[in-house]
């Protein structure tokens, strides 16, 4: 099998080498979120992304989330890790400790030594995510309402006025904004705002956000994160007009299928497999080709790859794929769900589906599907082979501390 994959891979990019436009074979993103709390149970710091050798390989690391609040404007959902929390010699990115009384701590002094290491590297500022995307549909609602909300993410985020601390003592953390509003016109996290009028506000906030960034520096990025099912895309964007102002935007490749089905199915498929029973399916490739027949330019387009599975238990029959099962199997920090660095050790049998891009663990009663390095590599060459923008992991934290997973994107899209 393995054979199989090389076989595949290797005709992939070749026939990228001669197909792709010039401009799509260089410069690809190579995006990866880094999770504010991960840094007290996950104990996954800024610098173990130094020592993993992820930071060497990645052109943009996205700082998840900044949130939005009620009254419209950007704000810290955890100060303590952003800015304010000392960091020890043996966390910090340099071996050196913060010291009393110093301008900026956290997470945020980490980031600008991590860029000081590597001066190509770009750190994005992602404003909502699941949990925080509550009250964006207020936050754009009028001109003025998103002049505010631009104005205070500029400020608190590019300028660097951290409450607290002396006036841009945050200033050059951050290269941009990535805008991870979960979702407008259509359903996120229960208690969400939402909005038919959200799609064209949308489109009026990245309008206003540009104008402002620009004046803040010419060189800022702007990106936002964007859905996988077409239902989604079509509630919430017009696509044609966002990625005019977007530098690029990474487009949900993963949560395909999961734990809220009661049925086993693929997390995050790259092909569309003939097999799946469900009415609607769902395929990172499906995702692409509707963002590009809704005008979206391939270049601009990053593809989401898990560094996570989806997992299932009280699963019986076959390999185990599309069967019932009784409920989410367990994982470390939640049912349903384990990162790629605990299931590469997790025991049972595992399969792989060249034709879809895919591999799943099965042991009987547990099934998990996740991607693997090979499995990346062949997402890799697909992301050449379309000339597309590069690739986006969620999240470096669950990749292993030999950062297998970025370094197979890496190998492809370097």
């Amino acid at each position: 099998m393995k054979k199989i994959l090389i076989a595949v891979v290797s005709l992939l990019l070749g026939l990228a080498a001669v197909s792709a436009p010039a401009e799509a074979r260089v410069g690809f993103k190579r995006v990866a979120y880094f999770i504010q709390w991960g840094i007290y149970g996950r104990d996954f710091h800024v610098k173990d992304m130094e020592t993993s050798g992820a930071a060497g390989k990645l052109t943009h690391v996205n700082y998840a989330f900044g949130f939005v609040n009620a009254e419209g404007s950007c704000y810290s959902a955890d100060p303590w890790a952003d800015w304010q929390r000392p960091v020890s010699a043996e966390e910090s990115v340099d071996g050196v400790a913060d010291e009393p009384g110093q301008a900026l701590n956290g997470n945020l002094n980490q980031l600008r030594k991590l860029k000081a290491k590597h001066p190509g590297l770009k750190v994005l500022i992602s404003l909502g995510g699941w949990t925080g995307s509550k009250y964006f549909s207020d936050a754009v609602l009028t001109p003025e309402s998103r002049a505010r909300l631009a104005q205070s993410c500029v400020d608190l985020w590019l300028r660097g006025n951290l409450p607290g601390l002396e006036a841009g003592a945050g200033a050059g953390v951050f290269d941009g904004i990535d805008l991870d509003w979960e979702w407008p016109g259509s359903a996120g996290n229960d208690g969400n705002v939402i909005r038919p009028e959200d799609k064209q506000n949308f489109t009026a906030f990245l309008v206003e956000l540009r104008r402002q960034l620009r004046e803040f520096s010419p060189d800022t990025q702007l990106t936002a994160f964007l859905p996988a099912a077409a239902a989604k895309i079509d509630a919430g964007f017009e696509v044609a007009s966002i990625f005019r102002q977007l530098d690029f935007a990474t487009v949900q490749g993963y949560d395909l299928h999961g734990t809220w089905e009661p049925r086993t199915g693929h997390n995050g498929n790259l092909f569309t497999d003939r097999r799946d029973p469900n009415p609607i399916r769902y395929s990172v490739d499906q995702t692409v080709r509707d963002y590009l027949s809704r005008g979206a330019p391939a270049r601009k387009i990053v593809v989401g790859v898990p560094a996570y599975g989806q997992g299932w238990t009280g699963v019986k029959g076959g390999d185990g794929l599309y069967q019932p099962a009784t409920g989410p199997a367990p994982g470390k920090w939640g049912p349903g769900t384990e990162d790629y660095k605990e299931l590469v050790n997790k025991p049972g049998k595992r399969y792989r589906d060249l034709r879809t891009g895919t591999q799943w663990l099965y042991d009987g009663n547990e099934f998990w599907s996740y991607d693997d390095p090979a499995v990346l590599v062949e997402k890799a060459a697909y992301i050449r082979f379309k000339g597309l923008g590069g690739s986006m992991m969620w999240s470096i934290d669950q990749d292993d501390s030999r950062a297998s997973l970025t370094g197979a994107l890496y190998s492809v899209l370097s």
